[in-house]
């Protein structure tokens, strides 16, 4: 036997003891007094435990110990939470300081774009997947009321009429008024803990609504750059198009003169057909990110166009924090959740556990029956019902608890799964960060050196020394760099975008907050 328990469940039964004796007190019927003497309280007391209704009580009092001796077979020792262990992170690729130093709560602004931020404003007004998450908590905080509810007594009240005519006997009439009052006791806390699980849920579904606030944030950008980019996009492919299409031009009359093959003049025919496909393309995917931005700020897709704009003129590259947090783990709204998720499992753990222990249920029933409806409450009957349920002998009991212990260990792997998971995408933001940043000094360098040389084969095709075709050809290769700079100012916003993502970012804290409070209180 299992001892170890018996002082945990013996004093809580004396807890037990103490109630049922002072409702078996206080329901005895007596004229009503302002006070009653110390030797009246026992006198009392000591009829009850006598008559009947004492033997009802001395039942459930032994009942409640027998139980209680039983229980100490079992293991119902509530477990204590411990943060799951995770692989510590020993050196990140920058240097760490304060969140202070690293995190705004409106990071977004640091891009200076007003249109940004009107998108930004009207997709977490109108967000629908973003007010779902907003609507959780006010479910999960509705629940802690509902679990708060089963430590209190419940009444049912009812009434009823029946009227009644037999041939040869006079018509008659009845009225009966009936009322139930039940409630099950919490001695051992078990509902306290079911209570405590719904909390953490309620403080993980919170975090979820940062984290969704985060999440839609960072996609609005980078769904806003990426339109930025195929206005620009689109804008070089059709200076590209004009440029081949003048080579075309040269090709064709060289090739009457009998100066270059007809092969010659088609391959740069496929090649505005390739063009051309990849501007009709370029087009199609602007619409498509228009549509998606269209959804995330509540608007229908179709009934929504950003304005054509320039990415590089528009939108400025943020100066990037110099280090990481070091409360990485603290910050990451997805992290809290897991770990809330994590707590509310070891009290569904204990809960379970406590539900083995014996229960005890205290019923008071009344009624009323009379032939005439003033007389209905002349006459009234009560009674009175203790009685104990003692679950250990349920094996579904003992299911359940292995069952909340697995979930347990489902929920702290989970845990560890998005500290891992939050660890890489750190990294890779940084990895690319860096990346992005040296090539974009390679482009620049590129972009200017070949301009140079477009420059001097302007001058030298004014002097006749070179042909236009080189010349085209030069401005062609020059589009391309520019355009591969362009795709690289992107990169570096949707990277910025990314890490600020990945050290947790910002949000508002008083719409939320409110909520927790109302619920809470």
């Amino acid at each position: 036997m299992k001892l170890k328990n018996a002082h945990l469940v013996t004093n809580l039964y004396g807890v037990a003891t103490r109630r049922v004796l002072y409702l078996s007190f206080i329901v005895q019927p007596r004229p009503v007094r302002s006070a009653f003497t110390g030797s009246e309280i026992v006198q009392a007391l000591s009829q009850s435990w006598r008559s009947g209704f004492g033997r009802g009580i001395r039942l459930a009092f032994y009942g409640t110990l027998c139980a209680t001796l039983l229980s100490a077979c079992f293991d119902v020792k509530v477990p204590t939470y411990k943060r799951p262990d995770t692989p510590e992170k020993t050196a990140y690729s920058k240097p760490v300081v304060t969140a202070s130093e690293t995190i705004q709560p409106d990071w977004w602004k640091q891009f200076h774009d007003p249109y940004l931020d009107s998108l930004v404003t009207k997709a977490i007004n109108n967000n629908f997947e973003f007010k779902v998450l907003a609507a959780r908590i006010q479910v999960a905080g509705a629940q802690i009321g509902e679990a708060r509810a089963g430590a209190l007594p419940t009444m049912d009240l009812g009434a009823g009429a029946s009227f009644e005519k037999t041939t040869g006997q006079p018509f008659s009439k009845q009225f009966n008024l009936a009322t139930q009052v039940n409630w099950d006791i919490d001695i051992w806390g078990a509902v306290e803990k079911g209570v405590q699980a719904q909390k953490a849920e309620f403080r993980a579904t919170e975090w979820d609504w940062r984290a969704g606030y985060l999440k839609l944030v960072s996609d609005v950008s980078t769904t806003y750059f990426q339109i930025l980019q195929f206005d620009d996009q689109i804008e070089q492919q059709k200076q590209t198009i004009a440029t081949n299409q003048k080579i075309l031009t040269i090709f064709e009359g060289m090739q009457n003169n009998g100066l270059v093959p007809k092969t010659q003049v088609l391959t740069q025919r496929a090649e505005l057909n390739r063009l051309t496909r990849e501007l009709l393309e370029l087009r199609r995917s602007r619409d498509l990110a228009d549509n998606a931005l269209a959804t995330l700020t509540g608007v229908p897709a179709g009934d929504f166009k950003v304005p054509d704009g320039h990415l590089q003129k528009r939108v400025q590259i943020p100066v990037v924090p110099q280090g990481l947090p070091s409360q990485l783990l603290a910050r990451r709204p997805d992290l809290i959740a897991a770990e809330y998720r994590v707590l509310e499992a070891y009290d569904l753990v204990g809960q379970a556990k406590l539900a083995q222990l014996p229960t005890i249920s205290l019923t008071g029933r009344g009624g009323s029956a009379s032939l005439q409806l003033t007389d209905l409450l002349k006459s009234f009957t009560f009674s009175f019902l203790p009685s104990i349920n003692i679950p250990i002998l349920d094996p579904s009991v003992r299911a359940h608890v292995k069952t909340t212990e697995a979930q347990t260990t489902v929920v702290e792997q989970q845990y560890r799964a998005t500290v891992m998971s939050a660890f890489e995408e750190v990294e890779n933001a940084l990895v690319n960060l860096d990346s992005h940043e040296k090539q974009r000094v390679e482009l620049q360098q590129e972009v200017a050196h070949l301009s140079v040389v477009a420059a001097q084969i302007d001058a030298q095709l004014k002097e006749g020394v070179i042909s236009q075709l080189e010349v085209f050809e030069t401005e062609r290769t020059l589009l391309a760099a520019q355009l591969a700079l362009l795709a690289n100012h992107q990169q570096l916003l949707s990277d910025t975008v990314t890490l600020y993502k990945a050290l947790g970012g910002g949000w508002p804290t008083t719409t939320v907050q409110n909520v927790s409070k109302e619920t809470l209180q």
